[in-house]
């Protein structure tokens, strides 16, 4: 399990990813799931890894209610990350369909986001509401408590360079994890520095 750790820092620390589409309306470029995995293609043979998505309804009231889960997986050991994503019924010029399908990208790109720490929260497209709150909400909802599996990775992933600040945009961190990794960084910060002044003596 630990060497499927490593790698998936490798993937969230070196992975870059496009935004391909536009919307008219807002007038902005955003990323789809399918920017995300396009971009993670080149990583998996590389680490000997596959990246799969699923969803399910897991309620229908008040509102149909849709899990995404993204998994990475070695073939043996995997790890996962998910959100979790309301069905806007009210949504103006949609059929049921549409609805659906909107909420099922949103869902898929988050778990996405949430596996691979990218931080969209800068993006038009999960900052402009259109004057309805719809896309805040669901973001909200999408963002899951850290557990103590994914405060070790996310150790790691601080280790290897990550920002803590990604983290803490991608899941509700305690304030003892959130200090436990920014001390992580410091240190981190303090033997780069350290390294760089052995250097320049030499």
């Amino acid at each position: 399990m630990k060497e499927l750790n490593q790698k998936l820092a490798i993937v969230q620390t070196k992975l870059k990813t496009k935004k391909t589409s536009y919307n008219a309306f807002g007038k902005y470029y955003f990323r789809k799931a399918e920017d995300i995995l396009e971009a993670v293609k080149p990583f998996l043979l590389e680490q000997g890894v596959s990246v799969t998505i699923n969803e399910e309804i897991i309620a229908t009231d008040p509102v149909p209610t849709l899990q995404s889960t993204a998994t990475i997986s070695d073939g043996e050991n995997q790890i996962t990350a998910t959100a979790v994503v309301g069905v806007d019924l009210n949504q103006k010029g949609m059929q049921t369909a549409q609805q659906f399908g909107a909420a099922s990208s949103y869902g898929k790109k988050y778990a996405l986001g949430n596996l691979f720490l990218i931080d969209d929260t800068q993006d038009s497209d999960a900052t402009n509401d259109h004057g309805n709150g719809v896309v805040s909400k669901l973001k909200e909802k999408a963002k899951p408590v850290i557990t103590t599996d994914q405060m070790n990775k996310a150790k790691e992933y601080v280790t290897a360079g990550g920002s803590v600040e990604a983290i803490k945009k991608k899941y509700k961190l305690k304030p003892a994890f959130y200090q436990e990794l920014l001390k992580i960084k410091e240190i981190n910060g303090q033997k780069a520095k350290a390294k760089d002044t052995k250097k320049v003596k030499k």
